[in-house]
């Protein structure tokens, strides 16, 4: 697996994906390696539990901008992945995790003849709704550079499986779904700690929470655009957002010139255990995307076991059924939105029933063993079909006059 981000190092949702799923893959007997970017105070070549993991560091050479960094990043891991393939010899299957290690994998695969599948998370068309400027332009056409050379596309919901048919011009048969997961177990033992809750609200507050980047397309203006519709109706109600981006000292602005950053806890980056125990105090998880192609966050809601409230936009509105096991409002809708906050503060029976409802569906679809079993399956398809196809490559001089 080729991929920008792994634990420690986390960007965005990618590290936790590529983390669990390469886990369970090498838990149920296969040999993964996956590499990765070198974070700091971490070994270059590791054994992680059941997989092993090579961090590369990039040159020493200060690039001009980040898509130089991407392009010192490829060659790094070319260079690493030659030494390693001449040590142990050649893997099955290349995995890479979109387009940031694009060129690496196009490299490896038609060097050692080794088939490619890919996951696109997300696409640059789809985070800036439409392609802008040439840096985007840029990301896109490698995006459709990585498609193109993959032999399996892998996305994690019928929405990103339109999306990359549409922007890229794909085949509905190079595509394979395979959702996102959860590791149920992360809240097991974790139980609510009024003490710790009392850090972030009083004991009568209704804690209203988001946690994600703070960026334009999750939707976090919008949230702060329904809070004085929400304390209009209900006094008592208190939001804390969690997360760093480049909008938050922005939000924080936004929040005092209208007059309700007393009801707002904006707590910056927020370590994996305080989440964990923050899940379990409060009493609403919304996710208010604009845009999203999967929504693991909706996940970790679920299955913390709180009502959440979403917004109807790619893999969310796959996930929540409206009524069921969740809410959905419209996207960037504010009215919307407090409009389902305000449903559940004042039904919490109907949260209760919700929030029960979420945990069986996490159970039944959405567990890192069931998504391991389901990539595994899309590997296989690509070997079985390599085994039938006469891989030649066209040398590059056919004849020197």
């Amino acid at each position: 697996m080729l991929s920008w981000e792994y634990p420690p190092r986390i960007v965005g949702g990618i590290s936790r994906v590529v983390y669990h799923l390469s886990q369970k893959l090498g838990e149920a007997g296969n040999e993964v390696h996956v590499v990765t970017c070198r974070e700091q105070n971490t070994p270059a070549i590791e054994k992680d539990s059941n997989v092993y993991v090579h961090r590369v560091h990039t040159y020493d050479v200060k690039p001009g901008n980040f898509v130089d960094w991407v392009l010192h990043f490829n060659f790094t891991i070319i260079e690493h992945c030659i030494k390693m393939i001449n040590e142990t010899g050649k893997f099955d299957i290349i995995h890479a995790h979109d387009w940031i290690v694009a060129f690496a994998a196009r490299v490896l695969k038609n060097a050692y003849f080794m088939p490619l599948a890919c996951t696109i998370h997300a696409t640059e068309y789809g985070r800036n709704w439409g392609i802008h400027n040439e840096t985007q332009k840029y990301i896109s056409n490698v995006e459709w550079f990585l498609t193109y050379e993959s032999w399996k596309v892998i996305v994690n919901s019928n929405y990103m499986k339109e999306e990359v048919i549409r922007v890229f011009n794909l085949p509905w048969d190079k595509i394979e779904l395979v959702p996102n997961g959860i590791d149920i177990n992360k809240f097991a033992g974790i139980e609510k700690d009024m003490n710790f809750r009392r850090r972030y609200a009083h004991d009568s507050e209704k804690i209203i929470f988001y946690v994600g980047r703070i960026v334009n397309e999750k939707g976090v203006g919008v949230l702060l655009d329904s809070v004085p519709m929400v304390l209009s109706a209900y006094k008592g109600a208190k939001f804390i957002i969690s997360g760093k981006g480049p909008q938050l000292d922005y939000l924080k602005t936004k929040a005092s010139a209208m007059g309700v950053s007393q009801n707002i806890y904006f707590t910056g980056y927020i370590s994996d255990e305080d989440l964990l125990r923050l899940y379990k105090c409060v009493d609403i998880a919304v996710f208010p995307s604009l845009y999203e192609p999967f929504g693991i966050v909706a996940l970790e809601g679920m299955a913390a076991g709180v009502p959440i409230v979403v917004s109807d936009v790619g893999g969310l509105g796959e996930i929540v059924e409206h009524g069921v096991n969740g809410l959905k409002c419209i996207a960037g809708n504010a009215n919307s939105l407090a409009c389902s906050i305000l449903e559940i503060l004042f039904n919490p029976q109907k949260g209760e029933v919700m929030k029960n409802n979420a945990l069986k569906k996490v159970r039944a679809h959405f567990t890192w063993d069931i998504i391991s079993r389901q990539t595994q399956k899309v590997y296989q398809k690509i070997l079985d079909e390599r085994k039938r196809t006469n891989w030649v490559i066209k040398p590059i001089m056919s004849e020197l006059p």
